[in-house]
This record gives C-alpha cells, sequence and structure tokens, in this order.
C-alpha cells in the first residue's frame, strides 16, 4: 500500500506559511463549533449518519487504493445508509487547506471535507491549528480490536495521535529488484551503497520533495547515523546539524554512479517505476511493497520482481483517517472511519488479490474466525510477509525533519554537483 503520499511537496516555507494561517485562524475563533454536540451513543450516532453523504478527500494517485474504496468501501456503507464520495487529491495538504478555507471563511460547522486519508505533517499541522475532531475514538466498536499500547499507532510520524485520528493501514519502505539481474540483492544499507557504486548508472531515486525520493533520504539518514546515535525522532536544528552532514556526504558520493550520472532524478515514483519496468534501472523503491504483485500482473514489472529490505530495518508507519471538526457529516464520517477499522474490510484490504495493504488490527484481539482468515493469506513470492517486512522496523521521524531535509538535499545534493 500507499501512505497517503504528497505527489507534490511544498517547501519548507510553505509549510510555515499554512502553519501560521492555521494558527491565526484558530486563535481568530475558528475552533469554535457552531454544531450540537455529536451523540454520545454509538447506535444514536449511527442512527443519525443514516442518509449522509462522506466526502472522503485521499490521494487520488493508488489505484489499488481508489478501487478498494469504490468496490469494497462503498458498497459495505451503503448497506448502511451512508453514501461515499471518493475525492481524489495530487496532495493531501490541498484537503488540510481546503478545510483552513472553511474555517478562514467562518465555516465553523458544514465544511466541505468530511474525512481525510492522512499522517505526518499533514496530520501535524492540523492537529496544532485545532481542525481535527478529537475524543471520539472510544466510542467506536471496532476500536477494541487496535492495540492501543502499540508506538506505531499511538504515534504519527513523532506527533501524539490523542484520540484525533482512526488508524487505518501499514506501511513499511522496501526496495524492488529484478531477480533476474539481481539474483542476490544487497542485504544491509552499506551493502546497497556499495552495490551502486560497483553498478554505475543502475540505480536512482526519486527527487525530494516526492514522498518517496524524501523517505529514500531519511532512510539513508538513519543509516548513516547508525554507528554514532540514532536521529532523535524530534526536529531540533541542533539535531540536523549533527546528522545531516554525513547524509549529505553519502548522498554526493553517490550521485556520479547514479542513472545519468545523477544529473537528473526521475520526478516521483511513478517515474522510477517506469524506468524499472523498461530496464534502465535494476532496482525501485516504494512505501508500498503490497502494490508489487498487482504491476507484476498486470505486466508493468517482470515476473522476476522482488521485494527486499535491509537487515537492519527500513521505515515504517501507519496511516490514518481524519474527520475535520467543522466538518458537514461528521456522523457519518465516524460511523465510516469504524466501518474501515472493522475486520471484514481490513481483511479485504489485506488480500494479494485486493489491494494487498496492510491490516492495523491486532491479530490476537480479533474474533477466532477472523484470526483464521487473516492466518490464511499467503503472500505472492513477488512481496515478503508484512513480519518479515517491518522486522527491525524504523519508527518515522517526526514530520518536522521533512522539510529541512528535503531543502538541504536541494542545496547540497542537486545543487551540490
Amino acid at each position: 500500500m500507499r501512505i497517503p503520499r504528497r505527489a507534490v511537496t511544498r517547501p519548507a516555507a510553505a509549510w510555515s506559511a499554512l502553519a501560521a494561517l492555521l494558527l491565526s485562524a484558530c486563535s481568530a475563533g475558528g475552533g469554535t463549533r457552531s454544531q450540537e454536540a455529536l451523540p454520545k451513543n454509538w447506535d444514536e450516532l449511527r442512527a443519525a449518519a443514516r442518509g449522509q453523504t462522506v466526502n472522503l478527500f485521499m490521494y487520488g494517485g493508488d489505484d489499488g487504493a481508489n478501487s478498494y474504496i469504490d468496490e469494497e468501501v462503498a458498497p459495505a456503507a451503503k448497506r448502511r445508509g451512508i453514501s461515499v464520495k471518493r475525492v481524489p487529491v495530487a496532495d493531501t495538504q490541498d484537503a488540510v487547506q481546503k478545510v483552513l478555507g472553511d474555517k478562514r471563511a467562518g465555516r465553523n460547522s458544514g465544511g466541505a471535507v468530511d474525512l481525510v486519508w492522512v499522517n505526518g505533517e499533514n496530520f501535524r499541522t492540523g492537529k496544532q491549528a485545532g481542525l481535527w475532531l478529537c475524543g471520539y475514538t472510544g466510542l467506536m466498536p471496532n476500536q477494541k480490536y487496535v492495540d492501543d499500547e502499540d508506538p506505531t499507532i499511538t504515534q504519527d510520524f513523532g506527533t501524539p495521535v490523542d484520540d484525533c485520528e482512526t488508524p487505518w493501514s501499514r506501511a513499511q519502505f522496501a526496495f524492488v529488484h529484478d531477480a533476474a539481474e539481481v539474483p542476490e540483492p544487497p542485504r544491509t544499507m552499506r551493502q546497497l551503497t556499495d552495490w551502486i557504486a560497483e553498478n554505475p548508472g543502475r540505480f536512482t531515486y526519486p527527487a525530494p520533495p516526492d514522498f518517496t525520493g524524501s523517505a529514500f533520504v531519511r532512510q539513508v539518514l538513519q543509516a548513516s547515523a547508525r554507528g554514532n546515535s540514532r536521529v532523535p525522532a524530534r526536529y531540533s536544528r541542533k539535531a540536523y546539524d549533527r546528522a545531516a552532514p554525513a547524509l549529505w556526504k553519502e548522498l554526493k558520493k553517490l550521485s556520479p554512479k547514479l542513472w545519468r550520472k545523477g544529473a537528473t532524478y526521475p520526478k516521483d515514483e511513478s517515474a522510477l517505476n517506469d524506468l524499472f519496468a523498461d530496464g534502465e534501472v535494476d532496482m525501485a523503491m516504494t512505501y508500498g511493497p503490497a502494490q508489487v504483485p498487482r504491476l507484476v500482473a498486470k505486466g508493468k514489472f517482470p515476473a522476476s520482481t522482488r521485494v527486499f529490505v535491509p537487515e537492519e530495518g527500513t521505515l515504517g508507519n501507519t496511516s490514518y483517517l481524519a474527520v475535520p471538526e467543522n466538518a458537514a457529516h461528521r456522523e457519518a464520517a465516524l460511523v465510516l472511519s469504524d466501518l474501515m477499522l472493522s475486520p471484514r474490510l481490513q481483511y479485504a484490504k489485506a488480500r494479494p488479490n485486493g489491494w494487498g495493504a496492510y491490516s492495523v488490527l491486532d491479530r490476537e484481539r480479533l474474533p477466532g474466525v477472523w484470526r483464521k482468515k487473516f492466518a490464511a493469506i499467503k503472500t505472492p513470492e513477488t512481496v515478503l510477509p508484512f513480519d518479515e517486512l517491518s522486522r527491525n522496523a524504523v519508527p518515522e521521524l517526526s514530520g518536522e525533519w521533512v522539510a529541512p531535509l528535503d531543502a538541504g538535499w536541494k542545496r547540497h545534493v542537486l545543487g551540490g554537483r
């Protein structure tokens, strides 16, 4: 699966401006609701949700996610009297800005955005500004299947969730290789960088601020810091100044060994996938390895495609569903969030012949019939089981790291050629 990626991420200055606007909207009284309080009884809330349409804003570039919503979620919601309108966006921040626009216009109820597929800096910025409806997840029947002490669930890129969003999917950064060309993939990040140096022109990565390219930079950051001390999850200028020099040194050293000698980079993961599919590079990368079997089945990737992760682990995170406080259809958005957390829909999401995205449910908490169903899911040979993918998983850094690292890459790597 993919996390709600940012196809075009704004630079640090844009993020700062957005945060300032959000906070000023709140201080101007944007956090005061004019709607009646939500029912505190789940049956009453579900009854109030009937007949409502949920405007679900989500990244529109993942065909698997889109099909899952249209073919699995929407019919299940319809049976409960709720309609789902999937609203595709190129960047999750577009949905956050729309909520902000409503609030700046004084629209404290009746907002256009009912539900957002979100995580990372988008969630953090909205939380700082009080955009999200909080304190509701305790009502949800399916929350009992979630491990509420799991830090990968309770922390969203270093930001405490604090009952302001519902977990939906897990993601794990991974590398993709063509086993016909690279029978034995590198086993560690150090071996990967050695392989790149020994095979000039056969590797590249998307240019930050593309989400996948940014994730690769953070993966190298964590690997380059392993010999000294782990990079702290919370951003500070001091931590950046201590960790970043080794990162830029490593990436600058790799640059002339990349595809087209690092003179240009793929604009996004899709462009990198095209290079891999055309045989121009021997590896690709993704935060959604569950999509690989589908790409092989469609003939996009060769049948010899396989997924691998370094032994020391890769970045992992959870993505969520958040309801804006001023949503027009809050009741239906909450009911839909709970429905998307149900064992039935989490199982449908996890099936390899479905979307193939990873469940957030704790199997030990599931009824026996669902434990058996999940246990019976067969992982295609093109990808690794999630337990193997997530072994030694490295928690994501705070979203505050993203913009400085993206800007640093542009200055030190792209501009330092």
